[in-house]
């Protein structure tokens, strides 16, 4: 593999220079756009220190095939699309349970026992074991959510391409999303978290410490941490106005399973949509 990541970044380096007609450069590209629809290579991870590794010869294997392929029509069905990257397929024997209306893209990874309701994943993302992508939730290329994650109804996963060294979005295993809350940009929610509906969260957006009012990061949900969507009191020139942050507003135990019950119990204590 090291090899091909080298291969990659020096057809990546030669720019407009590049003979995308050379079926060696799609050769090249294609297997390492493979690996990522097999789950064989990710785009990015957490490594033991907490901090995101990104896969840069990935992103720039995503970038390439863009522009090495042609928009072609696809059939699915009734259904036609024109697009340079086809749909992936197969979703049965990939162990992958996917209801009519939704798709997704080649090159995204989808691992055995994920259900994707009516839903899209973009090329360079990947879905862990157990996730469920509910309906009208979207998950952005190059997005890594974990395993026994739930994306509730509507909410939208950023994608990020460019440039090729940027973070994606992490969701860590056992994380719950609430409907219609937007983590974008490279946003990191960690390990059993649980952000409330309509949150926006990314790396320009205070995480505050309901308790203590402190910042604790920016774009970032603590792990085993319930988070909800809230505002904060800013002086202008023009006037007093409210901008928005997201709150920390309990605890969980480390490895505590989540009862929906229950935290549809806490997120009405504070007036929060679930």
């Amino acid at each position: 593999m090291a090899d091909l990541a080298s291969v990659i970044a020096s057809l990546y380096a030669q720019g407009g220079e590049l003979d995308v007609a050379d079926p060696e450069v799609e050769a090249r590209v294609t297997e390492a756009i493979e690996l990522l629809d097999s789950g064989a290579a990710r785009v990015a991870e957490v490594a033991d220190d907490g901090t995101v590794v990104v896969h840069e010869w990935l992103k720039q294997a995503i970038l390439l095939l863009f522009r090495i392929r042609s928009v072609e029509t696809i059939e699915a069905g009734p259904f036609e699309f024109a697009d340079k990257i086809p749909l992936k397929h197969d979703f049965a024997a990939k162990g992958v349970r996917v209801v009519p209306g939704a798709s997704a893209r080649w090159g995204s990874y989808l691992a055995p026992g994920s259900i994707l309701m009516p839903s899209y994943v973009n090329i360079g993302a990947r879905v862990g074991s157990g996730t469920m992508v509910d309906t009208w939730a979207t998950v952005g290329s190059c997005a890594q959510i974990g395993e026994r994650v739930h994306l509730s109804g509507g909410v939208g996963i950023g994608g990020v391409l460019e440039p090729p060294n940027a973070t994606p979005v992490i969701v860590e295993d056992d994380a719950i999303i609430f409907s219609r809350a937007m983590v974008t940009e490279g946003a990191h929610i960690g390990r059993g978290a649980v952000l409330g509906a309509g949150a926006v969260l990314n790396p320009s957006i205070p995480v505050l410490d309901a308790e203590t009012g402190v910042e604790l990061s920016r774009g970032v949900v603590p792990a085993w941490s319930v988070a909800i969507a809230a505002s904060r009191r800013r002086e202008f020139p023009g006037g007093e106005f409210f901008l928005p942050c997201v709150l920390v507003i309990k605890r969980l135990e480390e490895g505590q399973r989540h009862d929906k019950a229950a935290l549809n119990d806490v997120l009405r204590e504070y007036g929060v949509a679930t």
